[in-house]
């Protein structure tokens, strides 16, 4: 597997005034946020707006910043909504276009048992090779992925991590304790790198990235 990178920037998404996506501004930006000390960039998350894009869009969104930055950086790309199937298709095709791994997010809205998440995301990291980090944010998605099911889709091959945006410190830091050593946690929100890191935490897919990379 690839190295991820421990600073993952959670990179926003250009449209043009008409509201179309802009492929070339969005290499463009992909390659300035790595310049300026990124190790990778989380493509079609919250921050990138996906749910504003069709399958279509994340696509051809996906392979333009893979484009761009070429081996410069991992390009992580979220591919996953509440619907299996879907998730399976677009990740699948996240993989034909040259994308590093993948963002697992928690379904927002069917609010799914533990059960059912642990079969949603098996299901995904089945169906490809790439390797994917779980994202739980309950905030936007009104389910908190407790740290029983995190630690227990960490034995799945290729889920190699998760992006932690629960802000509950004692679930995080259970996740690292338990994890195994190929299991890496990223905090999911700026303000709480420091406290994931001293807890063990491996790194931070973060928001302010897009434009002080360095200082981070």
């Amino acid at each position: 597997m690839a190295e991820l990178g421990r600073l993952l920037t959670a990179m926003v998404t250009p449209f043009t005034e008409k509201g179309d996506v802009d492929y070339k501004r969005a290499g463009e930006l992909a390659k300035a946020v790595l310049k300026s000390g990124s190790d990778g960039l989380v493509i079609g998350g919250t921050t990138g707006e996906a749910p504003a894009m069709n399958d279509e869009e994340l696509i051809q969104l996906f392979a333009a910043v893979k484009e761009a930055v070429g081996e410069d950086g991992a390009v992580v790309a979220g591919t996953t909504n509440n619907n299996t199937r879907g998730s399976i298709a677009l990740s699948r095709e996240a993989e034909k276009v040259g994308v590093d791994a993948l963002l697992l997010t928690v379904p927002a809205y069917n609010k799914p048992t533990m059960g059912g998440l642990y079969q949603h995301f098996t299901s995904i990291a089945d169906a490809v090779s790439l390797p994917g980090i779980l994202y739980n944010v309950p905030s936007r998605t009104s389910l908190n992925m407790d740290a029983a099911t995190t630690l227990k889709l960490a034995e799945v091959p290729n889920i190699v991590g998760v992006k932690e945006a629960s802000s509950d410190a004692d679930q995080i830091a259970y996740v690292i304790k338990g994890a195994p050593e190929n299991f890496n946690v990223w905090s999911g929100n700026d303000n709480e790198t420091f406290p994931t890191m001293v807890t063990g935490g491996y790194g931070i897919v973060s928001v302010a990235g897009n434009i002080i990379s360095r200082q981070i």
